[in-house]
């Protein structure tokens, strides 16, 4: 598989866990961008897709906002 994912999380989000568990499962890597640790990227993350929350996925050049498994596959079949 040649996708590769960004994923944005926080340190105590249970959704972000639920993500990178469920892109684990289905063999998608990708990348994560703790906004916690990293506030910069976060008001980058803001900037671009006008959301506060986590996780936020691009994934093949879309948008998923929180965990939305529908979504990863819709993308994925992009």
């Amino acid at each position: 598989m040649s996708e590769k994912a960004t994923v944005y999380v926080s340190s105590t989000c249970p959704y972000c866990t639920m993500m990178t568990n469920y892109l684990d499962e289905i063999h998608v890597p990708y990348e994560t961008i703790n906004v916690s640790t990293n506030p910069a990227e976060g008001e980058r993350l803001m900037e671009i897709t006008g959301q506060m929350g986590v996780p936020q996925t691009q994934l093949n050049g879309k948008w998923i906002i929180g965990f939305d498994p529908a979504s990863i596959h819709a993308a994925l079949d992009a």
